[in-house]
């Protein structure tokens, strides 16, 4: 599923495509994917200009020029393609806008949306979702505050949009890993040193996915070399069984709330007192 980063790297590539470009043309092959009748959907989309394009958690937020926004949410297996008929994947597509002779592509939405709201609706339908966790008001004094009120497992928590929005399975392990302290620990086993820890292994890890395009495979149009890059960087995330690069122990994989996840027995110890 998209995270933080691969949503991230869309909306900066998305920015660079289409702002300030006419949406001429849209088809929608599964109305399943949209929450209005297809026919007010047009309506309401067709001629407007994208003016912006923001992200909140994994939801990217289209701001179209009447006023409405499209809400998109990929969920698990949903991604975008930009490009021409010619270069588009040999893969259903839910959704296309057209820009002229470009095409975005909405591709994998079985799960995700595109749903069209006014301002105060999408922002209603995201008033659930917890604090930016690169945001500079997300402070380590207003983490520490806001964890200081969870119990459970980590990991679990982690996953817990409400808490802090954006991160899923494949960045709460890796952020794991960066700061040495198992995804399968309890919050209050959990050290003042080693929340602190935590704090600064999320801001880096999550910074290194964006410039690295996030770890989702399909590119965003042809020649795309960047989208995806992360994932030959993930230490611990899909790698059950190999070595570690850091210590040479066999990465494990465990379920926790039906999610795989996966950590080094060695570098991630109950007790740690720094990383490398």
């Amino acid at each position: 599923m998209p995270e933080l980063p691969e949503m991230e790297n869309y909306r900066i590539l998305l920015n660079q495509k289409i702002i300030g470009q006419t949406i001429t043309d849209i088809q929608i092959n599964r109305e399943k994917s949209i929450n209005i009748n297809a026919d007010l959907f047009k309506k309401t989309v067709l001629n407007q200009k994208v003016v912006n394009i923001h992200r909140r958690g994994k939801h990217l937020l289209f701001q179209l020029q009447n006023g409405p926004i499209l809400l998109l949410h990929l969920m698990l297996g949903g991604w975008m393609f930009f490009g021409t008929e010619d270069d588009k994947p040999k893969r259903t597509i839910q959704i296309r806008l057209s820009f002229d002779k470009s095409q975005l592509y909405f591709i994998g939405l079985r799960l995700g949306y595109l749903h069209l709201y006014s301002p105060a609706e999408a922002e209603q339908k995201l008033s659930h979702l917890g604090p930016e966790p690169l945001a500079a008001e997300f402070t380590l004094q207003e983490f520490l505050k806001r964890i200081s009120s969870r119990h459970g497992r980590l990991k679990t928590t982690l996953l817990d949009q409400k808490f802090i929005a954006g991160i899923g399975n494949c960045y709460s392990t890796e952020i794991c890993f960066h700061a040495g302290i198992l995804p399968t620990k309890d919050i209050d086993d959990i050290s003042e040193t080693e929340r602190v820890r935590f704090y600064h292994s999320m801001q880096v890890i999550l910074l290194e996915a964006i410039k690295y395009g996030g770890y989702l495979e399909n590119p965003f149009f042809k020649g795309d070399t960047l989208t995806g890059s992360f994932y030959e960087l993930c230490q611990v995330y899909d790698r059950e069984g190999e070595k570690c690069r850091r210590c040479g122990s066999t990465i494990v994989m465990e379920l926790i709330s039906s999610r795989k996840t996966f950590y080094c027995p060695n570098c991630q110890k109950k007790t740690r007192s720094s990383i490398s």
